[in-house]
């Protein structure tokens, strides 16, 4: 059965992969883009792939720090979230730690939080190796964010909702 995909930080290294994979499978009925670089999204709306698929791909301006943006834009017809959005660069995340703390656990609850106003069935949170024993800020917002959506499956309540953190290493291609 094909599904309506929700993806933050939709024009990001992992993001392009796995929208190609789903485009490329035909495992999607809609896929919607959301991300707060415009640049990117025009880039990759000349993606011959996404060009052929225009039908079922849409694209969202958005920031996952704008809780009231999330609401609008996570609407009942969507069946899954990725969550992939995330300041990733640790000199940067070190150098500006509150907006690491805005966008990699604040985003992260405004995520949860716009999943569980919605009709929502799986949400999944990326993540990363480095918030398996953080040593820098970077891992440590992001073992936060994971600890919040692991425990968001303990207070959705009756919500047919399932929130997962997929953990990765360094991925090859991306920055």
């Amino acid at each position: 059965m094909k599904q309506t995909y929700f993806i933050t930080g939709g024009t990001g290294s992992f993001a392009k992969k796995y929208i190609e994979f789903l485009l490329k499978k035909k495992l999607a009925k809609k896929i919607i883009i959301f991300s707060r670089d415009e640049y990117k999204q025009f880039l990759l709306k000349e993606n011959p792939l996404i060009i052929k698929n225009l039908k079922i791909v849409r694209f969202l301006i958005g920031d996952i720090r704008d809780k009231d943006r999330l609401d609008y834009a996570i609407d009942s017809n969507i069946d899954i979230v990725i969550h992939a959005a995330a300041m990733k660069q640790v000199p940067a995340t070190e150098y500006n730690p509150f907006e690491a703390v805005k966008t990699n656990i604040i985003g992260a609850q405004n995520v949860i939080d716009a999943c569980l106003s919605s009709t929502v069935k799986k949400v999944i949170a990326l993540s990363t190796d480095k918030a398996a024993a953080p040593i820098n800020l970077y891992g440590a917002t992001k073992l936060a964010s994971d600890k919040l959506f692991i425990s968001a499956n303990n207070y959705k309540g009756s919500r047919d909702v399932k929130f997962s953190v997929v953990r990765y290493g360094n991925v090859m291609g991306s920055r």
